[in-house]
C-alpha cells in the first residue's frame, strides 16, 4: 500500500512537472494568479443550467471568456471547438465553459451558431465573473486552465497560436 502512495505521488508530480511555467504579462490585465484557487461562481449556461465552480473540482476546467462583438474570439473558438472540444467533451474529467460577457441570451445563441460551437456557453451579466479574474476594462479574449484541485495553472490572452498549442499541451498533461 505504501508503494501505491508513493506511485501515485510521484505520478502526481510528474503531471505538475509537464506544466510550464508561466510568467503573466502585466498587460494581460489579470487579477487572478497562476497557483491561486479559482474564485467560486455560479455559470448560467444558454440552456438554462447553473453549474457551480466549486462542484468542478475533481475535473480539468477551461474557462473561455469571450463575446459576439469580439473578433479574437471569433477566430479563436474554432480552434477551441475542433482541438479541445471535440478530443474531451466525452472525457468526464474535463470541462469547458465559454463565458459571454454582458450579452443576453438571444445574442449567445445567434453567436454559438455563426461559428459554430458546441461546446456550452454561460451568460455573464454585467461582467460578474469576468471581472473576478480580469481588470475593468481588460479585452475579453482570454482561457483559464484549473486543475483538478481548483488550482489556476494557465492563462491565455488574445489568440496567439504558439500560447494555444502549449495551452492544449497543458490540458492534456492535466488529463494523464
Amino acid at each position: 500500500m505504501r508503494y501505491l502512495a508513493c506511485f501515485l505521488l510521484l505520478m502526481a508530480v510528474n503531471v505538475q512537472a509537464q506544466i510550464p511555467v508561466k510568467e503573466i504579462p502585466a498587460e494581460y490585465g489579470y487579477i487572478v494568479k497562476i497557483g491561486q484557487q479559482v474564485p467560486d461562481f455560479d455559470l448560467t449556461t444558454t440552456d438554462g443550467k447553473t453549474i457551480r465552480m466549486a462542484d468542478l473540482k475533481g475535473k480539468v476546467v477551461m474557462l473561455q471568456f469571450t463575446a459576439s462583438w469580439c473578433s479574437v474570439c471569433r477566430k479563436e473558438m474554432p480552434h477551441i471547438e475542433s482541438e479541445i472540444w471535440k478530443k474531451y467533451k466525452n472525457n468526464k474529467n474535463f470541462a469547458l465553459y465559454g463565458i459571454d460577457m454582458d450579452e443576453p441570451k438571444d445574442i449567445v445563441e445567434k453567436f454559438a451558431k455563426q461559428i459554430p460551437v458546441t461546446y456550452p456557453l454561460a451568460l455573464d451579466p454585467k461582467g460578474g465573473i469576468f471581472y473576478q479574474f480580469a481588470e475593468k476594462g481588460a479585452g475579453v479574449t482570454r482561457n483559464v486552465i484549473v486543475d483538478k484541485t481548483g488550482k489556476i495553472v494557465y492563462m491565455t490572452r488574445l489568440y496567439k497560436k504558439e500560447e494555444f498549442q502549449e495551452m492544449k499541451k497543458v490540458i492534456a498533461n492535466l488529463l494523464k
